[in-house]
């Protein structure tokens, strides 16, 4: 009975590697699609404009503190989420193969391990630049609106 709970067990984590795999690759197309669009923040914040949660309140003088945080919160949702999740997946991409590759081991197949281990440290390899790189936006990023808040509430304090 604990052979089979065991051998089941392997087989449904062996399902979930392709779909791991193929998370940690949109992840980290996303990251490098989420440093161009902070790029391109910066470029025009050097120009002056590029300032959303300002832009935002232009529009619609009578929002809140608690509403332009919110709206805040929403700009930074998808690429915190990135930067989070995307170490988990390494971390499920890394051990999954390291079951195979250590049966393989056991069976003196070294040619087997060896694809593996390429499988399992190239996808935390990856999972970690996307992870590093939307961790930095994200942070960067929510200074910049910490800033546009405080702009805010000086027009605020003009208005009044």
């Amino acid at each position: 009975m604990p052979n089979l709970i065991e051998l089941s067990m392997y087989q449904i984590s062996q399902l979930f590697l392709i779909p791991t795999l193929l998370l940690i690759a949109a992840l980290f197309l996303y990251a490098f699609w989420v440093l161009g669009e902070f790029c391109l923040l910066a470029y025009y914040r050097r120009r002056g404009q590029g300032r959303p949660l300002v832009s935002i309140f232009r529009q619609n003088f009578r929002l809140t503190v608690d509403d332009l945080d919110v709206i805040a919160h929403k700009l930074l949702e998808a690429p915190r989420i990135a930067s989070r999740v995307t170490p988990m997946l390494g971390l499920v991409a890394t051990m999954i193969p390291m079951g195979p590759a250590l049966k393989s081991l056991s069976d003196g197949n070294l040619a087997k391990v060896s694809d593996n281990l390429t499988i399992a440290f190239s996808a935390v390899i990856l999972a970690l630049i996307a992870a590093s790189i939307t961790y930095w936006v994200v942070n960067v990023r929510r200074r910049w609106l910490a800033e546009e808040m405080l702009e805010i509430e000086a027009l605020r304090g003009a208005q009044a």
